[in-house]
């Protein structure tokens, strides 16, 4: 079985781990293997938005931001057309009251985040313990990815997944994320039975997951499903501030 995490990555302290992100998040934003997802963002940072006529578009892949000694890892679905394949940054720059504000209010209220907003690249906000990435760092057509897009980029996961050491606790944002983690964890051989379902709130402890026959114990973080922050589910209510502080404060129980 291929393993969780590099014995290198066990080994090395969190501290050191930063050299070898900027590595992968290099590698992450050169990436062209998905032709149509390229050429969408590129288009797309060439028209722009009305709004950000005047604004430099980032339009490459999306490496992940936070914390490099994090225990928690967020895994959400794609980078927004005008938000993140604008501004470079995940859950970034969708507007006031926007998915990212959504988020970053919640992880500020459970200690995540020291600010509750998160607009552009430069404006200080901070996770701490906390990391953040999608399943798939290229903006796709109608926020639809297609499977072999959502699988091609695995690798990317698994790179930086290789210089964060210290995750025990995965929230993910959206089924999709939900089962891009699994899907993972199946091609190293990990599986939980039943096949768990994603749903708002659902919790998959590390205990669940078996490696082969055996139990795999705290190799593998536990999981927690959570409604994407998209306005489609926060401005109908399917999603509540509520709703989500209660997910990271689940997560915080489950890290301590």
């Amino acid at each position: 079985m291929e393993p969780l995490w590099s014995d290198r990555a066990r080994r090395e302290p969190a501290s050191g781990s930063s050299a070898g992100l900027a590595n992968v998040h290099s590698s992450i934003v050169s990436c062209e293997r998905c032709p149509r997802l390229r050429t969408y963002c590129q288009r797309v940072a060439q028209e722009k938005k009305r709004a950000h006529r005047l604004e430099t578009y980032w339009g490459r892949p999306v490496p992940g931001f936070g914390d490099p000694a994090a225990r928690l890892l967020l895994v959400g679905l794609a980078p927004a057309a005008h938000g993140a394949n604008r501004t470079g940054r995940m859950f970034t720059g969708d507007g006031a009251g926007g998915s990212g504000d959504f988020l970053m209010s919640a992880l500020h209220r459970t200690g995540f985040a020291n600010i509750a907003t998160s607009r552009h690249r430069d404006d200080g906000l901070e996770l701490t313990d906390a990391y953040m990435l999608s399943a798939v760092r290229c903006a796709p057509p109608d926020n639809k990815p297609l499977p072999e897009e959502i699988a091609r980029c695995l690798g990317h996961l698994d790179a930086e997944l290789e210089q964060l050491p210290r995750i025990r606790v995965v929230v993910a944002l959206g089924k999709i994320g939900f089962d891009a983690w699994l899907q993972r964890l199946r091609r190293r051989g990990v599986v939980s039975s039943p096949q768990p379902r994603f749903g708002h709130g659902v919790v998959v402890r590390s205990e669940a997951f078996t490696c082969g026959a055996d139990p795999c114990g705290p190799r593998v973080p536990a999981l927690v499903g959570c409604y994407h922050p998209s306005r489609q589910n926060t401005n109908t209510g399917r999603l509540t501030a509520q709703m989500m502080e209660r997910v990271f404060r689940q997560a915080r129980r489950l890290l301590d």
